[in-house]
């Protein structure tokens, strides 16, 4: 699909669905006025995150005090069904990320409820199943429409279907999706946010989830390098964050 064929799909998209108009404009905006946002203080928070990163395994055991060994083992099924599923999905969207820092970030905190932001595939959101489903807890994901493919479909689509009562999906951009998911419950235990890269959708992202996150919760953001919201955040709030590299990117990871 050339860019503009893709960008002309995408339009139509929007103007297909009212309820998506705010974000149109949003995006409208972040393309043009805001253009230069995208990666603010990029290269400062990719010095500040290299210096600080240690591994996945390294993060868990600290952060958490357990080994992240037996996941693969006791899931193995259940990993390996997900494998087979996203390699026979015909549309290609984000692969698994540090599903580990996900999982034991519900167990550590005994989590019944969770919010993300951020589906594609679900990986995350498989991650966070198989921990809170054991409580019957559930979890909230924001993920907006894949206007531009057809590809609604396949949102979750590793997810299995026993795991699915314990999930609400919110198919609207962040802003629209977030007060929604707040109306339902106020404060959660877990979030993972994975959703606008850029600078401003950040900040706006993390300090409203950060209100909702109780005492004792576990933040995680994927690709902090991007730019440096996430930084900010922290330094803004005074938090002691944990930084982890893993497969060339970097997440941070915080408990309130």
């Amino acid at each position: 699909m050339s860019e503009i064929t893709r960008v002309l799909k995408t339009f139509i998209g929007y103007l297909k669905r009212p309820d998506l108009y705010p974000e149109l404009g949003r995006k409208i905006i972040k393309n043009t006025v805001n253009r230069g946002n995208a990666f603010k203080g990029k290269e400062k928070t990719g010095s500040w995150a290299a210096e600080r990163a240690i591994t996945q395994k390294e993060a868990v055991l600290k952060l958490f005090g357990s080994e992240i060994d037996s996941f693969r083992v006791d899931y193995q099924d259940v990993l390996q069904e997900a494998i087979r599923r996203e390699n026979a999905c015909p549309v290609k969207m984000g692969g698994a990320g540090a599903l580990e820092l996900i999982y034991y970030a519900c167990e550590f905190t005994g989590a019944k409820q969770v919010v993300e932001t951020g589906v594609a595939y679900g990986w995350s959101s498989l991650a966070s199943l198989l921990s809170i489903s054991k409580r019957d807890g559930t979890l909230y994901s924001s993920d907006m429409p894949y206007l531009a493919q057809d590809s609604d479909q396949y949102v979750g689509y590793v997810v299995p279907e026993p795991l699915k009562p314990n999930w609400k999906l919110f198919r609207f951009a962040d802003k629209e999706s977030l007060p929604k998911i707040f109306a339902e419950n106020q404060f959660f235990d877990v979030i993972h946010y994975d959703s606008d890269k850029s600078y401003n959708g950040r900040i706006w992202a993390y300090d409203e989830l950060y209100r909702h996150l109780r005492k004792g919760g576990v933040f995680i953001s994927d690709d902090i390098g991007d730019n440096s919201a996430y930084q900010d955040f922290c330094e803004k709030n005074n938090l002691e964050t944990t930084v982890v590299e893993y497969e060339g990117k970097y997440i941070g990871v915080f408990i309130k």
